[in-house]
């Protein structure tokens, strides 16, 4: 069989059409949704032309179908047109693409897409409800909402933010709580914090790496940790003294990366690790002396480009062993 023959075989053009990421994640959305071009784009997080290109490519070996609404095109996997060969290699490619991060991350930002979507024919009252989103953020801001929120902290408390960087959540806990203990291992970030924070007299800032918190035992009601794990050598290591420094009771705060494949993004952050699953990142704290640990991916925002994030709470349950303190590791800037 020569090489034309063998480039004509429709085996050898259907394993063509799948191999490549991309296409494979196109197809798996289209799988559980009709979509449109711009809407892959949105949810794959790539150029509309980038995703046009993929689509046609899959349209011209039947992997996909596609219909004309208004001015535009929609498409969904050709499910019932595949060939026996065709459908026999799609099971194996979902099968072996099953844990990939990327198609987690695709899942989470494909549910807050269809969230959004207005269905057709919504009354009136649907209507003037989304309209009095947009027309409440319009008129008023949003910081309203993050203050209500906060004030529901109680006002003794005193709160740690680890990896705090130039100080923008300690600003917006400071008018709320007793005290906040604001912590940094990079002098660029504790000079912008001072800056930020001048004049707020409950507000402590510290040079300190996550390893080795300058912070006394059982100190704190409740520590924040947000987008900081990641860029640790030992993240094991920064749990466990963020569980030292919280009191009996104290509550535990963390938001970082969900698990991505994003090789190229975390080298440009200089990220030691590629986000977390929830399962690992719920081991870690229970590992670190934390109970009532739950962790969950939040959905993603329209505007955000990097990866989906999960959010993790959980309580100091009792004294943990104080980790051995070696060097501090580096690395550990924030992006705030």
């Amino acid at each position: 069989m020569n090489h034309a023959t063998l480039a004509s075989n429709p085996l050898v053009a259907d394993l063509a059409a799948l191999a490549d990421p991309v296409r494979l994640r196109l197809l798996a959305l289209l799988e559980r949704e009709e979509l449109g071009v711009g809407e892959l784009a949105e949810v794959v997080q790539l150029p509309q032309p980038t995703v046009s290109r993929h689509l046609k490519a899959l349209a011209a070996q039947g992997w996909v179908v596609s219909r004309t609404e208004r001015t535009s095109n929609r498409y969904r996997f050709a499910a019932g047109e595949l060939g026996a060969g065709a459908a026999a290699l799609w099971e194996v490619a979902r099968r072996e693409t099953d844990g990939w991060p990327a198609l987690g991350q695709d899942r989470l930002r494909l549910a807050r897409l269809l969230a959004e979507r207005r269905p057709t024919g919504e009354s009136f009252f649907a209507g003037a409800a989304a309209e009095w989103e947009r027309l409440r953020g319009e008129l008023y801001g949003e910081r309203f909402t993050e203050a209500a929120l906060a004030a529901l902290l109680p006002a003794d408390w005193t709160v740690a933010d680890l990896a705090c960087g130039a100080g923008t959540v300690s600003a917006r806990l400071a008018p709320h709580v007793a005290r906040v203990v604001a912590v940094d291992n990079s002098p660029e970030m504790l000079a912008a914090a001072r800056r930020r924070l001048a004049g707020r007299r409950n507000v402590e800032l510290h040079a300190g790496d996550l390893a080795a918190l300058p912070l006394p035992d059982g100190g704190c009601d409740a520590a924040l940790m947000l987008l900081a794990l990641t860029h640790v050598e030992e993240p094991a290591a920064a749990l466990a003294e963020m569980a030292r420094i919280l009191r009996p009771g104290g509550r535990a705060v963390v938001v970082d990366l969900l698990a991505h494949d994003r090789e190229a993004f975390r080298r440009q952050l200089g990220q030691k690790w590629p986000g977390f699953t929830p399962r690992g990142l719920g081991a870690l704290l229970t590992r670190a002396g934390l109970g009532a640990v739950r962790v969950a991916p939040l959905s993603p925002e329209p505007a955000a480009k990097g990866p989906a994030l999960l959010l993790a709470t959980a309580v100091r349950r009792s004294p943990s062993p104080r980790t051995p303190r070696g060097p501090s590791p580096r690395g550990e800037r924030t992006s705030r």
